[in-house]
């Protein structure tokens, strides 16, 4: 087998190279690829492409599509890399916005241009944030294409997805929380949001929470993994960060309610015959020790506040949670720390409003230091 490189621009090459006959036809199979860089690199890359296909390795980076390169990262790393959740987001994202608009362009001739007019397509029935989310699994995929030789630059570095307006968090009102608490008294989604408002945790840490993440002696609650539920069912899974997993303070009033609850909880179980709850049982199972599905939960939540004539989605209990803390005075990192976030900086992105602004107090403060010299 061979090859030869040819000069297109001052540091772009074109990589010729012979994959034999085919023996089908018994006509030669040449092949091109487009590649940056140095001739001396660029003979390298050449001398790579010649042995993987004497291997039988080649892939044919001159006819294969965007969709086709797609079918591999899907396969190849979505299914080792990112959580089920994850790679079904991104599979639905690429399937109901990529493919049919430019799955069909061989990933090689993809340009700058073809992912700005998909982005104009897409702009009339999809909200920013959407497309926001559909640039970022196009730049995320592209960037193992340059990783793995398939392509020599990630075009979606030089489009800029539609701008997302900054949206209003939601944050309860003392009237809103005790009008939906009312509503919700006496059903599961009583504990549950009254937990989610004590802590600030997330929906699916809730449901994951077994009797041996409390010490309700201490007023001490762990969280250590989470529920996700996927098109294939449910499952647990480990903090993405290591802020995630975190132990923090529990209010008098909640550790007062998990009490009653786990009282209930053991009376409803040795009435079913089923005796006393494990140390390892979910707090908030169903009537079976099984897991509650997350999305019945948020549906449960959505027809309580309805009810309660109340807006507002499962996730602004958290919100909420953290509006207090902020006018509490609690800083930025105690805050960050207890509602699990990677880092201040997402606590500042979220909620970075909220905080009081200090700059008069910046000033006074660099005042008395200055007079201080004098």
């Amino acid at each position: 087998m061979t090859g030869h490189v040819r000069r297109r621009g001052e540091r772009s090459w074109e990589l010729k190279f012979d994959l034999g006959t085919d023996p089908a036809t018994g006509r030669r199979r040449i092949r091109y690829a487009s590649f940056k860089g140095t001739k001396r690199d660029a003979e390298i890359e050449l001398a790579k492409l010649v042995a993987a296909a004497a291997k039988g390795e080649q892939v044919d980076v001159s006819k294969s599509t965007l969709s086709e390169f797609l079918d591999r990262w899907e396969r190849d790393w979505c299914g080792t890399n990112v959580s089920p959740k994850t790679s079904e987001r991104y599979r639905e994202l690429l399937r109901l916005h990529v493919r049919p608009h430019i799955g069909a362009v061989r990933i090689q001739k993809l340009r700058a241009t073809n992912l700005t007019e998909l982005y104009g397509k897409l702009a009339p029935r999809l909200a920013p944030r959407t497309i926001g989310h559909v640039h970022r699994v196009i730049f995320q995929a592209l960037s193992h294409a340059v990783n793995w030789d398939v392509i020599s630059s990630n075009v979606a570095a030089r489009v800029t997805p539609p701008r997302v307006a900054q949206e209003e968090i939601e944050i309860l009102t003392a009237s809103a929380i005790k009008a939906i608490l009312d509503k919700s008294r006496g059903r599961p989604i009583y504990q549950i949001a009254t937990l989610a408002l004590a802590t600030g945790m997330r929906r699916g840490e809730l449901l994951a929470l077994r009797w041996q993440d409390l010490d309700l002696d201490a007023g001490r609650i762990t969280v250590a993994r989470s529920l996700e539920q996927t098109a294939t069912g449910l499952r647990f899974k480990e903090p993405k960060t290591r802020h995630g997993r975190r132990t923090f303070g529990l209010p008098p009033s909640a550790v007062d309610e998990l009490r009653q609850h786990w009282k209930a909880q053991q009376e409803l179980r040795l009435a079913l015959g089923a005796g006393k709850a494990p140390p390892s049982a979910l707090v908030f199972s169903d009537v079976n020790g099984n897991p509650r599905r997350p999305d019945v939960i948020s549906q449960t939540w959505r027809k309580t506040a309805k009810a309660a004539k109340v807006r507002a989605t499962f996730h602004s209990l958290r919100h909420t949670h953290a509006s207090h803390l902020i006018a509490a005075g609690l800083d930025v990192l105690t805050i960050s720390r207890r509602l699990g976030h990677a880092s201040p900086t997402i606590t500042l992105s979220v909620y970075g409003h909220l905080f009081p602004q200090s700059d008069d107090r910046a000033a006074q403060a660099i005042e008395a230091a200055l007079s201080s010299t004098e």
